[in-house]
């Protein structure tokens, strides 16, 4: 039975990256549709945006499937895709043969969605994040999706509109701050951290040397770490004082970015759909205050 839609109304959905450790939110996501619940307006980063983008077409599944159910099957991550399309994850596979063929994407169901999905790259020119939504044009929705997943040093720069991109989780790996500027003081957000986990400060001397044309995305390279740390005390303080939802793991993450092990891959859906679970009544809550406040 298809369950009964309930838009939580002036609340945005904040999807974290995190590469193959975006299982947890695949898990979140799909314990939604299986609710009903959905949002007006949705943001994700590198993993988020492309398991958010099969949250917004309302294909219950497919993020799994192509993140873990066909991991065996076709290999797609290792260092021999470095040598062969300069990427450590086979991007024509998964942004290709996947939305086309294998697992076919529903573009028509998402341009259809009247909720706004937009998705984070980082512009490798100015070294800030850049904020885009497509809804009509196919090949522009993939374009940005694989900017937002391109990892620096270990994938190609993309280009979106001609403008060479990078991974939006370099200049804004959670925008929180970006749903509260587009009016969204409530919010539900998705991390794939545990809580008070930061990164540690490291240098990167590469960066002078790949991306010796873009000075300011080595500027936003190396304050990356900085950023996401304060990001996350920003995040910690909003949930303490009952300003924001934060889904998150209950422990400390074993899965890797470019995790192979579909065993680890399927128990960190599982905890992803666990967690959520706990956190609907919270979820209904909110557009249970809304409608007697109206």
């Amino acid at each position: 039975m298809i369950p009964a839609m309930m838009k939580i109304e002036d609340t945005a959905l904040v999807l974290e990256g995190g590469g193959l450790r975006g299982v947890f939110t695949c898990g979140v996501l799909d314990c939604f549709m299986d609710h009903g619940i959905r949002f007006p307006f949705a943001v994700g980063v590198s993993a988020g945006a492309c398991n958010g983008l099969s949250y917004m077409s309302g294909q219950r599944g497919r993020a799994k499937a192509s993140n873990i159910d066909l991991m065996d099957e076709y290999h797609y991550v290792g260092f021999r895709y470095l040598l062969t399309q300069g990427c450590i994850m086979d991007f024509k596979l998964l942004f290709e043969d996947f939305p086309e063929k294998i697992i076919p994407y529903d573009y028509d169901a998402y341009f259809s969605n009247p909720d706004r999905f937009v998705m984070v790259t980082t512009n490798c020119l100015t070294g800030q994040a850049e904020y885009m939504e497509e809804k009509s044009d196919p090949g522009r929705v993939m374009d940005i999706v694989r900017a937002s997943s391109s990892l620096p040093f270990v994938s190609r720069i993309t280009y979106v509109d001609g403008i060479p991109m990078l991974d939006g989780g370099i200049a804004d790996s959670v925008p929180v701050e970006y749903a509260f500027s587009q009016g969204y003081d409530r919010m539900v957000v998705v991390l794939t951290r545990n809580r008070g986990y930061r990164k540690k400060d490291s240098a990167m001397p590469l960066s002078k040397i790949i991306y010796r044309k873009y000075p300011l995305l080595q500027k936003a390279l190396s304050e990356r770490n900085s950023l996401y740390n304060k990001t996350m005390d920003m995040i910690e303080s909003l949930e303490e004082e009952g300003r924001i939802i934060v889904i998150r793991p209950q422990k400390p993450v074993e899965v890797g970015r470019m995790e192979k092990d579909t065993a680890r891959l399927s128990a960190l859906y599982d905890e992803g759909y666990a967690v959520a679970s706990a956190v609907l009544p919270q979820i209904r809550r909110i557009e249970w205050i809304r409608n007697n406040q109206e």
